[in-house]
Order: structure tokens, then C-alpha cells, then sequence
């Protein structure tokens, strides 16, 4: 404590030393590091919210511009940036850099093809495999401006390495017997197989224990003449946010870390799950879980939607087996449970009535007949509307409104000077988030993803018609800084009165009408989600679903969690706690026949039919080769839909107009269905 409290009085004086009207912006020379740092990730990704977090402290900006590795460090050895970043504990410090404190880094190891046998499972438990492969006569793969991370292991001299510029370039060569492993960071090849070779998914494994857990530096460059005072800053601001906790939630955010679990000798279950208002309600009661089994310790990695689902399917992607228990959906379930990485769900205990799950949902979550998902809640999607600013205005909402409606209506109620906006919609990038609701516009416009012999269908008249009015409504009539909303941003926005027209799932209704977290729970109307030009996949089918996954070494604990947590007794559970509006909707058959549930929300039955109407084996006007409203039930899907999601953003930012979007996202779809060997 005493510790601490110097460094705040150091910083503080540090603080006091500069000129109030000066706002300093430092700035720096990056190279895109996924899922550490990177143009296209969320605040630019840990390290640049880091940097950014910590700056901010002293009343200064960052700014930070990527370029390849090479060139990076060689604008901060010139003087023509402050430094650059993240900068590796084994790269080589040359005389023209300072190094910041250290700060958490990357777990840089070997990957391999998974037929390359290099020794029985046993010989893996220790680093001594390390020695014998690198005195083999085996070729490694690694990036441009990296070597020195082989040089300097031990036992690793004169050995042989084909130097790239990019991490995957190396997947590529290891795939193809080029090279026989690659020296990357676990979370980076996770995210590369994810996001751009979804094909190559379970064909590789990362090989622990890693190399070496390396630190991650920022690298001042002494040229600038202001280097001291900015490694000073940094040094010391990292202390206050490592103490205060920052440090710790901004990794959190992205993925990077788990709350820790005290030492204990209990069975640790490791639930990933997303932050959705459910879910966290679940963590809350999951105490009495805790009570009844007092053997096991829950572990809870709670993360926005996208980021949760790249760590999930990169945790699959690289073998890794972190998690014992997954929340997926019903895309992933079907697909995952065909090749095996889903443990099949079987033997219930009577008192759990599974023929009481809704038959729709059921279905989604199988594969030939075989459950590989218990379904926390399921939702359909729907307009919410404020009824009392359309009774102001003395405008009626039809049941079931039509886009151009939609537009009408929040044309004559976007209020921006009142901070009340016309429409709220997902602006956010994933595959699931904005691509989520546009994949149900094209829909209902006419269009699809691809034709019935798999050709893209993206650059098309009804993508275009479906992409224009996307764009209208969201830039002319929504709330600023669109494309950091997603349905969380956008759910706050409307629980507080700020959005007078919002499309999206219709699970946010039990939170909507409750008045613990709601300001307009007394002012709602509701309607089907818009239609255009034909009703077929206007509105879409997803459950959160809670899954083991094969490689969890805690199958019968963990299937002892999501049974209760999917059960009938915690439903009870939840209405005991936070009242019936509130409990997970679109499941159970049980609930839409309870008096108890029907009078608390008035939503029920509208909902409750809505999931049962949702086709997603005939969610597009003309024939389609694919299950699925608002994905595409392909393992790609993913991959391509999170890189159009990004096209998506940059159009949305001004950076691209619609036509060079629908190109773009046409030539990304039409690659990645060549690499996967679905046309030539």
C-alpha cells in the first residue's frame, strides 16, 4: 500500500509538471498483432486500449498507425514516431530504443499439422520435446524480423527457417509441406484459422508448452526528444492501472484472461458465455449451483459477442481445451456436433422433460437426431417502438411494417438535438452482430448469400436495395457512433429512452418491460420485423445454447451445469429472483403455459409464435443451396461473414460506398468458397 501510494504521488508530480492547455499526442508505429492489437479489432485491441488507458491518465492522446513488422521498427529507429509496438522480450533491443516496463504479452510456441508425429503424448508433458525437434531435421516457419526468437532458445542454433512476412503465409506452407512447424503466438493462429482459414479448422494443434510467455514492450525511440518523459509516463501510469484494476478488465474485454479462480482443491468448471443481460443473471445464481455441488468452482469468461465467438471456435481451431463448457448457438451446434468437437447430450434425468424443450429449437441444436446444445433461451427478432412518441405524432404502427415504413416512421421522430433518435440498429461488426440483422434485410429484399451451386450471389440488385436502405436508416436516423453498437450498446440506448424504432431480437423484451432496468417499460409497442419485397426470412431463429465441448476433461460435471441451468427449476429460480418477466424466454413449452408468465409479459405469445414460424430450411425467396436465416450453415461462414462484416464498417465510416462493398465482400466470398473446394 505504501508502495502505491509513491507511485500515485510520483505520477502525480509527473502530472503537475505539465502545461494544462498542452494535450500532447504520442505517437507510435504498430504492427498488427492479432487478437492483441489490430486495425480491425475492437478498440483497436488490447494493447491499443491499453496504451491508450494509460496515456489518458496524464491528459494525453495516442496515435497509432500500422505497418508491416520491418518497416515499423524502422520509423521509430529513424526518429520519424515517438516508438513502436508491441514489441517482443526477444527481439533483438538495439541502441537506438528504451523499452517500457513490461506488460502482458503473447504465448508464443510451435504449431504443427496434426498427422506430423513427433513423439507419443507423454513426451509432450515437459520442454525436453523442444530440444529433440529442433535437433531434428525439421524446417520452421517464421515472420520476418522474429528469428531471433529461435536463435535465442537453447538448443536451437543452426537449425533451418524460411522466413515470411506474415503469420499466415506460414499456416499456408505448414498445410501445404513446405515447412514442417511455425513459431507463432496461440491466441494470433486461433484468430488466422478463424477469420481466414476456416477449412483449415481441426487440422492443426498448437503444441504445448509454449516456447516462452513473451512480455510485450513498447520500444521508445531515443531519437525523439521527448522519449524520457514519455517511457516515464507509460511506466508509471502502467503501475496505477495494474493496480486499480484497468489492466486487468481491459484484457477481460478482449478475450485475453479469465477471472481467477482462488486456489482451491474444487473442480474448476470453465464457462465461456456472452454478455448478454441473461446470462449475467445466470452467473449471479449460479451460487446455488455452487451450494448444492460444493465440489466444483465456477469459472466465468464473460465477453462480448464476436470476441466470444472467436475464442471459442479458435480454443477448437488449435486444440487448445480451455473451456468445459461453451455457450454457442444453432449455427455452431449442428456443424460442430458433425465433426465431433461437441460431446452428444444424453441419459436426462427425468425431472428435466427434454420433450418440453420447443420442438423448433430442439431441432437446431441437433445433428441426426442427437443433441449437442441445451438451449439457455431462444429468440426470434421483432420492431420494438416507443407507442407514446408515435401517439405524439399521431402515427400508427402496423403489425407488420415494411422497411420503407420503418423509414417513414423514424424520419418524422429523430430527434438528435433531444437525444432521441429515430432508429437504433447494429452497426457493430461480427458475423452475427451487423451481418446478423443485414443478412435478414437481403432476405426479405429478394437476395441471398449464394445460389444453389454455391456461387456468391452478393453483387446483385436485391443486396444493393437491401444495403441502401441498411445505410439509411442507420446513418440518417441513428444514434451517433453507429459502429460501436451492437445489441447490448443498443439495448442500454433503448431501455433509456433514447430510440424510438429498434429491430432486433426478441429476447430483449423481458428486459425492456421490466421496470428494475427499464425507463419505458409503460411506453412500449411491438410489431413482426419489418418485411420488403417477400416475407421469407424477415425475421430469424438463434438460441444461446449451452454445449460441452469433446476436448472439456469434465464432461459429467459440467453436464451437471447445463442441465441446470436449461432446467424448469431454474426458470422458477429466476422468476423467485428477478420476477417472471425476466426469465429466459423461448424454450421451454412449460413457460408459455404458465398464468404466472403470460400475465408479467405481455410479449408471450407473440414471441412464442414467431419462434415456432421461423424457417430457416426456407428462408429465401428463390431456392438456396443452405440451412439458415441470418447465417449460412457452412463451417466458412464465419470467416467470411466476420470480413464482410468489416466491409460492412468501412462503408458505413465513408471509406467505401455500396458498390465497392457489394465488390468487395462478392471477391471475399467468392475466394474463400474456391479455397474450400466448393467451385473452381
Amino acid at each position: 500500500m505504501i508502495k502505491l501510494r509513491k507511485t500515485i504521488y510520483l505520477y502525480l508530480a509527473i502530472l503537475i509538471s505539465q502545461p494544462v492547455f498542452a494535450k500532447k499526442t504520442v505517437v507510435f508505429a504498430a504492427f498488427e498483432q492479432e487478437p492483441y492489437i489490430g486495425q480491425s479489432l475492437s478498440s483497436n485491441g488490447y494493447v491499443a486500449e491499453l496504451v491508450q488507458a494509460v496515456y489518458s491518465l496524464a491528459g494525453y492522446e495516442t496515435k497509432i498507425n500500422f505497418y508491416p513488422l520491418a518497416r515499423a521498427k524502422a520509423l521509430a529507429k529513424q526518429g520519424k514516431v515517438d516508438g513502436f509496438l508491441p514489441f517482443y522480450q526477444q527481439h533483438a533491443v538495439s541502441e537506438s530504443f528504451v523499452l517500457s516496463s513490461p506488460f502482458p504479452g503473447s504465448s508464443i510456441g510451435l504449431i504443427r499439422k496434426k498427422t506430423l508425429q513427433v513423439g507419443k503424448s507423454p513426451e509432450l508433458i515437459d520442454r525436453s520435446w523442444h530440444k529433440r525437434i529442433f535437433q531434428s531435421k525439421y524446417k520452421f516457419g517464421v515472420v520476418r524480423g522474429t528469428e531471433d526468437i529461435l536463435q535465442n532458445y537453447s538448443g536451437a542454433q543452426n537449425i533451418q527457417m524460411d522466413v515470411v512476412s506474415s503469420d499466415i503465409q506460414n499456416i499456408d506452407k505448414l498445410v501445404a509441406n513446405r515447412i514442417n512447424f511455425a513459431v507463432i503466438d496461440k491466441y494470433t493462429a486461433a484468430d488466422l484459422l478463424v477469420n481466414k482459414r476456416p477449412h483449415l479448422i481441426g487440422k492443426l494443434e498448437f503444441m504445448p508448452p509454449p516456447l516462452l510467455n513473451s512480455h510485450f514492450y513498447i520500444a521508445f525511440s531515443k531519437i525523439s526528444s521527448e522519449f524520457q518523459k514519455n517511457k516515464e509516463l507509460f511506466d508509471e501510469g502502467l503501475k496505477i492501472v495494474n493496480e486499480n484494476g484497468v489492466l486487468k478488465n481491459i484484457m477481460l474485454k478482449h478475450g485475453l484472461r479469465s477471472e481467477k479462480v482462488n486456489n482451491t482443491s474444487k473442480l474448476k468448471l470453465t464457462i465461456g458465455t456472452v454478455n448478454n443481460n441473461d446470462m449475467i443473471i445466470m452467473k449471479g445464481l449460479s451460487k446455488h449451483f455452487e451450494a448444492m455441488n460444493p465440489d466444483v468452482k465456477l469459472e466465468w469468461r464473460i465477453l462480448d459477442e464476436d470476441i466470444l465467438r472467436k475464442r471459442l471456435m479458435g480454443d477448437l481451431a488449435i486444440a487448445d481445451g480451455q473451456f468445459d463448457i461453451m455457450t454457442i448457438g444453432t449455427y455452431e451446434a449442428p456443424i460442430w456436433g458433425e465433426r465431433k468437437w461437441l460431446t452428444p447430450l444424453k441419459s436426462f434425468p427425468k425431472e428435466y422433460d427434454v420433450d418440453d424443450i420447443i420442438e423448433n429449437v430442439k431441432k437446431g441444436l441437433s445433428y441426426q437426431d442427437a443433441l449437442y446444445a441445451l438451449p439457455f433461451y431462444a429468440e426470434s427478432s421483432m420492431t420494438y417502438y416507443r407507442a407514446d412518441i408515435l401517439k405524439k405524432y399521431g402515427i400508427k404502427m402496423p403489425q407488420q411494417p415494411t422497411y420503407e415504413k420503418i423509414k417513414e416512421i423514424a424520419a418524422l421522430i429523430h430527434k438528435p438535438s433531444e437525444q432521441t433518435y429515430g432508429i437504433c440498429l447494429r452497426g457493430k461488426s461480427g458475423w452475427g452482430v451487423n451481418m446478423g440483422l443485414l443478412g435478414t434485410m437481403v432476405n426479405t429484399y429478394g437476395g441471398q448469400w449464394f445460389d444453389k451451386s454455391w456461387q456468391p450471389t452478393i453483387n446483385t440488385k436485391e443486396w444493393q436495395n437491401a444495403v441502401a436502405m441498411y445505410k439509411d436508416l442507420i446513418l440518417n436516423y441513428g444514434p451517433p457512433q453507429v459502429t460501436n453498437k451492437g445489441f447490448t450498446e443498443n439495448l442500454a440506448l433503448f431501455a433509456n429512452g433514447q430510440c424510438g424504432i429498434w429491430i432486433d431480437a426478441t429476447v430483449a423484451a423481458g428486459y425492456l418491460y421490466n421496470p428494475k432496468y427499464s425507463k419505458v417499460y409503460d411506453k412500449l409497442g411491438f410489431a413482426n420485423a419489418p418485411i420488403a419485397k417477400t416475407a421469407k426470412g424477415a425475421d430469424w431463429l438463434w438460441s444461446w445454447a449451452l454445449a460441452i465441448p469433446a476436448s472439456s476433461k469434465k464432461k459429467q460435471a459440467a453436464f451437471k451445469f447445463i442441465t441446470w441451468a436449461t432446467s424448469k427449476d431454474y426458470i422458477k429460480l429466476v422468476a423467485q429472483q428477478e420476477g417472471w418477466v425476466a426469465v429466459p424466454p423461448g424454450t421451454r413449452k412449460s413457460t408459455y403455459q404458465n398464468k404466472h408468465y403470460l400475465q408479467a409479459a405481455p410479449f408471450a405469445k407473440f414471441v412464442f409464435n414467431a419462434i415456432q414460424s421461423a424457417d430457416p430450411y426456407d428462408a429465401t425467396l428463390n431456392p438456396s443451396p443452405y440451412k439458415g436465416i441470418q447465417y449460412v450453415g457452412i463451417p466458412e461462414f464465419p470467416a467470411i461473414g466476420h470480413q464482410v462484416s468489416l466491409k460492412l464498417v468501412d462503408m458505413l465510416m465513408g471509406l467505401i460506398n455500396i458498390e465497392q462493398f457489394l465488390q468487395a465482400s462478392q471477391n471475399i466470398a467468392k475466394q474463400q468458397m474456391k479455397d474450400s473446394g466448393y467451385i473452381e
